[in-house]
């Protein structure tokens, strides 16, 4: 007996090792997650253009260089976007200056685009401080489960698309009510609004649903020609693409809302929405702010590094999100004419922040402080300090000046330590 308990007292200690370290990393097996096991590789030069010319001021970053790393990232990763809807239609189909608690004008808007292009809508959550002193700032983002999970507020209806997860109160892929407020920590509401920003936020479902053939109720299915009016075919184009062009149809709205100070929007995105938030922001200047947490392989992480989720990997897991060009780099990062540095060069000059957590080595922290600090270069071309340092800072220790960054403790989410850090930052900027 005692030799069985003692097999037993060893056996639930390797269980407890296992489980402690499944959570500090929350990684999946059979990846990198070793600093000394990633491959060299050579970053693309940013302010090196593809036919040999060195970039040395701004005016030349944005009449040439620009456009060309914006064009590859369309080609080799994203793909291209349709152009703006010729006809939106904006409903507003709830609106109370009492929500809150008497904080804040909430607002409830549908956005039906061409009549014959997109029957279906995105629906917008607006929560405006009511002590605001004139146009507010506002933060814009998509949220993964529905208006009616960021808080416990009566008034946001619930959301009626396609819902990724049968959990979080969802049943048959729809929300219900026992869904409400099931992602508030992730969306501290009325401390943005203390601050005196708006809040707006949308159902990334909306616009396309997050599945392999998702394409067949979103936008991918019905725009047929891309901004230049170039004809656009469904793999020339992924689901990351759409929902960044959805964001920018939500600015269209915001633009035309009296509450709105449309000069001020800062775009937030987690994870796969933190890869959309960064493609959103390189498209369209007008995102005076661009915040990537915990965005990872295809977001803020630099690819070559193949550090956690790899290009092969990602591209496997969710084959909807890139475009057809970006599988042919499946264990082939090398040969990718751009990296992740230059995707977040692209916002320069405006402000853009990263943020990478601890636990999150699937995201690669020091990957995606790597990219930030490989952007520098481009944003000092207008006289703008970076990220600052040389080195990925110490946990929980906020650095840089118009590319910011933090390596919190804690895991893949969305923090109260997150927000005050972005908020602090749209205060320096705004």
């Amino acid at each position: 007996m005692p030799q069985k308990r003692r097999f037993l007292h060893s056996l639930l200690r390797i269980l407890a090792v296992s489980l402690i370290m499944s959570q500090v990393t929350a990684q999946r097996p059979g990846f990198n997650y070793d600093e000394a096991k990633v491959p060299s590789y050579e970053l693309p030069d940013p302010l090196l253009s593809s036919s040999g010319t060195r970039i040395t001021s701004s005016q030349q970053w944005e009449a040439a260089r620009r456009l060309e790393i914006r064009k590859l990232f369309e080609d080799h990763v994203y793909g291209r976007r349709p152009a703006s809807p010729a006809k939106p239609l904006y409903i507003v189909t709830s609106e109370s200056h009492n929500a809150l608690d008497g904080q804040a004008m909430r607002k409830q808007i549908t956005i039906r685009f061409d009549e014959n292009a997109f029957p279906q809508a995105v629906h917008i959550l607006l929560y405006v401080p009511n002590k605001a002193n004139g146009p507010a700032p506002i933060f814009l983002g998509y949220n993964f489960n529905g208006n009616h999970t960021i808080h416990t507020d009566p008034g946001i209806h619930l959301s009626t698309s396609w819902m990724r997860r049968n959990q979080n109160g969802n049943i048959n892929h729809q929300a219900t009510d026992a869904a409400r407020g099931k992602s508030a920590k992730r969306w501290p509401v009325k401390r943005i609004l203390e601050r005196g920003y708006a809040l707006a936020t949308a159902y990334y479902g909306d616009v396309e649903p997050d599945h392999a053939q998702g394409w067949k109720d979103g936008i991918r299915s019905h725009y047929k020609t891309d901004e230049s009016g170039e004809p656009l075919k469904l793999d020339e184009w992924g689901a990351i693409s759409a929902w960044a062009w959805g964001l920018s149809r939500i600015v269209d709205y915001l633009e035309t809302e009296d509450a709105i100070d449309a000069k001020r929007i800062a775009l937030i995105g987690h994870s796969r929405l933190g890869k959309t938030a960064l493609w959103a922001g390189a498209t369209d200047e007008r995102f005076a702010i661009t915040i990537s947490n915990n965005s990872g392989c295809g977001g803020a992480a630099l690819s070559r590094r193949a550090f956690g989720e790899t290009v092969k990997q990602i591209n496997t897991s969710f084959p909807h999100w890139f475009n057809r060009a970006f599988k042919s780099y499946n264990d082939n990062e090398v040969d990718l004419p751009v990296d992740q540095h230059m995707l977040i060069a692209l916002m320069a000059p405006r402000p853009v922040y990263v943020a990478s957590a601890e636990e999150d080595l699937w995201a690669d922290p020091n990957g995606e402080f790597l990219s930030a600090k490989g952007a520098e270069p481009v944003f000092e071309l207008y006289g703008l300090k970076g990220i600052g340092v040389e080195n990925q800072p110490a946990l929980n220790s906020p650095v840089g000046d118009q590319i910011g960054y933090h390596y919190r403790s804690g895991k893949h989410d969305v923090t109260a330590y997150d927000w005050e850090r972005y908020l602090d930052f749209a205060d320096r900027h705004f």
